[in-house]
């Protein structure tokens, strides 16, 4: 059974043609970052047009990839939300319009489950509960608690920023670039991480995350230490992404595992854009010998449209369909995604 997923929550159009919810026939990704980057951040309006006019060479690309052609599709599957909300409508509304022409049953997925089952995408791995989901992006760090399939508990999120957030901003406060976290994760390579020290994040939560302080941080710094003044591969700029870096990283991994204890959770699966991050895969790699560690492959930690077929693959198996009336949803709890 052939899926087609669309994914336009954010800046990136993708389209994805997976079999049976995880082998990928097709993933393509056509990428806005040049187009944003001059702003230094995403711009709503313009990544909305570039939606229109790239999402049905996309999706064509796709199917000639997959050596595919309409009639061979049998379940059609866009993202719903969360997202900027005028770049979902475009995504969502070419869904929903190709399964009324081919007469195909629908499923508008949740971004945040999709990045969750990009976990399966090209394994033989299945998902064991109950299991602890750490998703780490540029919108979301959430800690959550799955105790069955569809069955989400939020025991973590952040009061402020998400962790993508805090790694584009400061890189844009040190002159980096955007995206910042590529940028920060490959100069931190050949930093100390132990040389430059961060205030203690604090928290009404215990699973909570808090990343705007650390943000500010960065920007103290910069004005006292002139980072952005020096060259991209000094050493001083090398140990303070390496620092920085650490610092970020810790807060997930901290209370990731002292949830996973305290719940008796023996089962935990990152996921996000985030969960691309080296030093992250790292730290997280190293409790493989007391955890079951789920981590996608690096080609599906961003958003993609084969993460949004799988994802959507897995509710229409369950039972799950979504009206052709339905609209996208800029903000949205993954807790109340119904199950059925």
């Amino acid at each position: 059974m052939y899926t087609l997923g669309i994914e336009t929550s954010c800046d990136e159009t993708s389209v994805g043609i997976v079999e049976n919810g995880v082998k990928v026939k097709a993933h393509i990704i056509y990428s806005q970052i040049d187009k944003h980057k001059i702003y230094g951040g995403v711009v709503p309006e313009l990544a909305s047009r570039l939606h229109v006019t790239n999402v049905f060479p996309v999706l064509t690309e796709a199917l000639e990839i997959a050596g595919l052609t309409w009639k061979d599709i049998s379940l059609v599957t866009a993202t719903q939300g969360p997202g900027l909300l005028g770049a979902l409508s475009t995504g969502f509304m070419v869904g929903k319009t190709l399964a009324l022409a081919l007469q195909l049953p629908f499923v508008g997925v949740h971004h945040i489950e999709g990045h969750i089952y990009a976990n399966l995408l090209d394994t033989d791995n299945s998902f064991q509960y109950p299991l602890l989901a750490l998703i780490a992006s540029g919108g979301h760090t959430q800690l959550l608690l799955i105790n069955k399939e569809f069955h989400y508990e939020l025991i973590g999120n952040t009061i402020d920023d998400a962790i993508g957030e805090a790694f584009d901003k400061s890189a844009r406060t040190l002159g980096l670039g955007y995206p910042g976290g590529p940028i920060i994760d490959k100069l931190a390579q050949t930093g100390n991480r132990k040389t430059f020290a961060f205030p203690k994040v604090q928290t009404p939560g215990k699973y909570d995350f808090s990343f705007s302080g650390l943000k500010s941080a960065v920007l103290r710094m910069n004005q006292q230490l002139k980072f952005n003044e020096e060259p991209r591969g000094s050493q001083v700029m090398a140990d303070f992404c390496a620092s920085f870096q650490e610092k970020l990283v810790s807060e997930l991994t901290s209370k990731t595992f002292e949830a996973a204890q305290n719940y008796g959770i023996k089962n935990i699966l990152i996921a996000g854009g985030v969960s691309a991050n080296s030093f992250l895969r790292e730290e997280i790699s190293k409790m493989k010998n007391k955890y079951t560690i789920y981590l996608p492959e690096l080609k599906y930690c961003t958003d993609n449209g084969a993460m949004i077929a799988g994802a959507g693959y897995c509710r229409y198996k369950a039972g799950f369909a979504t009206a052709l009336d339905s609209s996208p949803v800029a903000t949205w709890s993954l807790a109340k995604y119904s199950p059925t």
